[in-house]
């Protein structure tokens, strides 16, 4: 019986790539070669299915090379990689892994205001260039987290999260923009309170991103909402690059107005801003904020689950379009 043919795009844990070896014939890409539009439409040419990464983009220039493709499995959260209607036009499924990174991502936010408002990243480079001589009282002097205020957008799995850490945790009080307000319940839970996005960001201490990206919410935080934040305040982005535009947080940040930034992500990553790589008071991570091994390993099993699922059993567990499962 031939196997259906599978195009993992990026290299995986071995132990998950056995596995779906059992039920498919793989094509993997274990030494990490970067695709080009033409090496990775040529490699989903004759697959019936692919393992994507934020980075493995599925839109309808692609998809005029892929006559056999049924679906796609991403290992992340986000799907901003996939253009879902073109798919679902072509009767493809897609998939993602919501929830297994949910604790993980809102661990790492909490890090990342943490960082952010103490100024740790500054300070251990302070440090390691042997600039530390003397005690001083206010010595890379940064902002108390707790009893702050945090501005969440975005009030998914993840900025729940986030908001339960900070209410229970640091004593912060929450405010949160979102498209749907949550239940006066789940808002009494978390300590929070709904607010327009301008009310949001002239309020909060701290204003973290955790929402969706999509092409009409490009650059939906830019020198307007910075103007709007407090003298001083912090910004934090969890969630994607293209949200924000980096020059004129670049601006904000050096005409003092913002008081530091703590990214994850960025607009054309790997490439970061050469303007934010300059700035001391930003504290930059290369995408990890689900990057324990843990939770990544969760991540890669839910996608395979998803793959072998959908072609044995016609059934998946997280679909981003399931109308296709009816056709």
């Amino acid at each position: 019986m031939n196997l259906p043919k599978l195009q993992v795009a990026k290299p995986i844990f071995p132990e998950v790539l056995e596995r779906l070896k059992s039920h498919f014939e793989v094509i993997d890409n274990q030494s990490n070669v970067p695709w080009t539009f033409e090496t990775w439409t040529h490699a989903l040419s004759d697959c019936d299915a692919a393992l994507t990464t934020s980075a493995d983009v599925i839109n309808e220039a692609v998809l005029t090379h892929c006559k056999q493709l049924k679906m796609c499995a991403n290992m992340i959260v986000g799907f901003n990689n996939f253009d879902l209607k073109a798919m679902t036009a072509r009767g493809i499924l897609a998939t993602n892994t919501p929830d297994v990174l949910t604790q993980t991502t809102a661990d790492f936010g909490l890090a990342l205001i943490l960082a952010t408002a103490r100024r740790m990243s500054e300070g251990e480079r302070f440090l390691r260039a042997g600039k530390w001589a003397e005690w001083r009282y206010d010595l890379l002097s940064g902002m108390d987290v707790h009893g702050s205020t945090l501005g969440i957008v975005g009030m998914g799995r993840i900025g729940q999260a986030i908001a339960k850490r900070a209410f229970h945790g640091f004593g912060m009080s929450i405010i949160y923009h979102n498209r749907t307000r949550l239940s006066a319940e789940v808002e009494q839970g978390l300590g929070a309170s709904w607010a327009p996005l301008h009310d949001l960001l002239q309020r909060s201490d701290h204003v973290i991103l955790v929402l969706p990206y999509s092409p009409e919410s490009h650059h939906f935080i830019g020198a307007k909402e910075f103007s709007l934040m407090k003298k001083g305040a912090h910004f934090i982005n969890l969630a994607r690059g293209g949200l924000v535009d980096e020059d004129a947080l670049a601006d904000a940040l050096i005409s003092g107005h913002l008081g530091g930034a703590g990214l994850d992500v960025y607009e054309g990553e790997p490439r970061v801003n050469p303007r934010l790589l300059e700035l001391e008071r930003v504290v930059l991570t290369p995408h990890i904020a689900s990057s324990s091994l843990a939770t990544r390993l969760a991540m890669c099993q839910l996608a395979a689950d998803n793959l072998i699922g959908f072609f044995e059993h016609a059934q998946v567990k997280t679909p981003l379009n399931p109308e296709v499962l009816k056709r």
